[in-house]
């Protein structure tokens, strides 16, 4: 076969062709391995990413948590503190109602002691008038049943107070006052008169002994403090 000129320009063309084709798929295919790896690069930067802000959001988690939990114990204590003080304030009130110091006000009740109103002429008068033991035995029963504060014909009875019976008069801290007696407690009615009124109780034990007892319930009862 005669080889020509155009077989020699030909084949050098396909030749070049060739080359061009070859260093053409080499070459895409080197970007596709770069490509590929700066890609996986980016996902393992990503991931990587991902992990630091997932540990660090626990890490915040758990600052937030045990912050709650400081909060919550500072909290605790500032309630105890705080009922401790309300304790404190309302012992002081109840120590100032007990001593008389302050001006106490609230439902209550009213007890009347009276001498007899008649007294046979053959018999002793003194058992036929109120004495002090009768006046104690009222205030006691009111105590013992829950009375807040208490006073005589006016006169606030504290945990310093004496009671003396002279005759026809009772001397109260320094202070004369005659019969009627009127006691007047703070209190629960509903409880104080019947704890009087029970059966054999305090106002029965009276009413042996002579005495005119009296006793109602009082919607609004207002103790003055004690006169220093």
């Amino acid at each position: 076969m005669k080889v020509t000129g155009k077989h020699v320009v030909l084949s050098f063309v396909c030749l070049v062709l060739g080359f061009i084709v070859s260093y053409s798929f080499q070459l895409t295919n080197e970007e596709e391995v770069v490509g590929t790896d700066r890609q996986w690069q980016r996902d393992r930067a990503i991931r990587e990413t991902l992990i630091r802000t997932e540990e660090r959001n626990l890490e915040l988690q758990n600052e937030l948590q045990e912050k709650q939990e400081a909060i919550q114990s500072i909290e605790e204590e500032l309630a105890e503190g705080e009922q401790l003080l309300f304790n404190l304030v309302e012992d002081v009130e109840k120590l100032r109602m007990f001593n008389g110091n302050v001006k106490v006000q609230g439902e209550g009740v009213e007890v009347t002691l009276a001498d007899a109103s008649y007294v046979p002429s053959e018999e002793n008068i003194n058992n036929y008038i109120v004495h002090e033991s009768h006046v104690f035995k009222v205030m006691n029963e009111l105590f013992i049943s829950g009375a807040a504060a208490i006073a005589i014909n006016g006169q606030r009875i504290t945990k310093d107070s004496y009671i003396i019976c002279n005759g026809p008069v009772i001397t109260i801290d320094g202070n004369q006052y005659p019969a009627p007696f009127v006691i007047t407690a703070i209190g629960d009615s509903e409880v104080l008169i019947p704890a009087l009124s029970i059966l054999g109780g305090v106002k029965d034990q009276l009413v042996a002994d002579n005495i005119t007892v009296k006793m109602q319930k009082k919607d609004q009862v207002v103790l003055d403090p004690v006169i220093q």
